[in-house]
């Protein structure tokens, strides 16, 4: 049984859920040019790594911005938008409720049946990841955001999609992460000044690399391998790790220990995931795939080029 995928997005879901506590470092940082020198970074050591990518056509170009534009953009917009109107659990619960979407839209995309066990299994998990994360208080704006958080969040995975079978993780990756730096770059002039660049404090830069490190470089292949490899439906049940990997960090921070809620949550989110990834779940679709039952490659392609 091959459960390397499922291991290489339950990493990649580590690094996004230990990020939260870094990610405060950033508060009072230029927070578009960071971003910019991030992703710029994650190319450029992508890059060393893979050095050959496909170049995209045709509508793959439109797929690639919905990645950036959506997923990565507006995105971390909505959540600094959106914290002004909502506690940080508001957002965090939104972003839990994506593996019930990917569950329901992702087989869609990849030419597959919606799975009821695969539906049950999300619904499951995000409950416990809502446990975990806790509710908090917004207003109307605040829960705006946390919609809008929601589906950029969902739009990350499956606009990349009908991109992996012709690009692949290493190429999907590349491509998003260039993109993202020109995006970024260009509204971070406008918005904060050319010389913002020179008002990054040491910190700053530490927190920086880590993102574009272990966070962008290494979780983006994890998290699209991981993809490709057993589906969004199934991966998307991984995204429950994420809020778990951010309570333990905060404890490991020095942050108090979690409350009996947590555990429950913790132990939620475990059954969810033994649900849907469970009984020979992720090695029967790699059987499947292999014998040519189901060819993902193929359908991706097809649906990227707009065939």
């Amino acid at each position: 049984m091959n459960r390397l995928p499922a291991l290489a997005g339950a990493a990649g879901m580590t690094f996004v859920g230990g990020s939260v506590a870094v990610s405060g470092a950033l508060a009072d940082a230029p927070l578009l040019t960071v971003q910019a020198l991030r992703y710029a970074l994650a190319c450029l050591l992508l890059l060393l790594i893979f050095r050959k990518v496909t170049r995209p056509r045709g509508t793959e170009w439109l797929w690639l911005s919905g990645v950036v534009v959506t997923g990565m953009f507006v995105f971390n917009l909505a959540l600094v938008l959106g914290s002004r109107h909502a506690e940080p659990a508001v957002l965090g619960v939104a972003v839990a409720c994506v593996p019930v979407l990917l569950a329901v839209a992702g087989p869609v995309l990849e030419g597959r049946g919606v799975a009821p066990r695969l539906v049950l299994a999300a619904v499951v998990v995000t409950g416990g990841a809502a446990l975990v994360q806790g509710f908090g208080r917004t207003d109307a704006i605040g829960l705006m955001w946390a919609v809008v958080t929601f589906l950029c969040e969902a739009g990350f995975t499956l606009l990349a999609v009908p991109l992996l079978g012709r690009h692949g993780p290493m190429g999907v990756s590349v491509h998003a992460t260039w993109m993202a730096a020109v995006v970024f770059g260009l509204a971070g002039v406008v918005r904060e000044g050319p010389a913002a660049v020179l008002r990054l404090h040491r910190d700053d830069v530490l927190a920086g690399v880590y993102l574009a490190v272990l966070v962008t470089a290494v979780a983006f292949v994890l998290w699209y391998t991981c993809v490709e490899r057993i589906g969004s439906a199934r991966a998307g049940l991984l995204t429950g790790i994420a809020p778990i990997a951010a309570a333990a960090a905060g404890v490991a921070l020095g942050g108090p220990r979690p409350a009996p809620a947590v555990w429950l949550g913790v132990a939620v989110v475990a059954g969810g995931l033994a649900l849907g990834l469970g009984s020979g779940q992720v090695a029967r679709v790699a059987a499947e795939d292999e014998r040519g039952d189901v060819d993902l490659h193929h359908r991706a392609v097809r649906v990227a080029e707009g065939g």
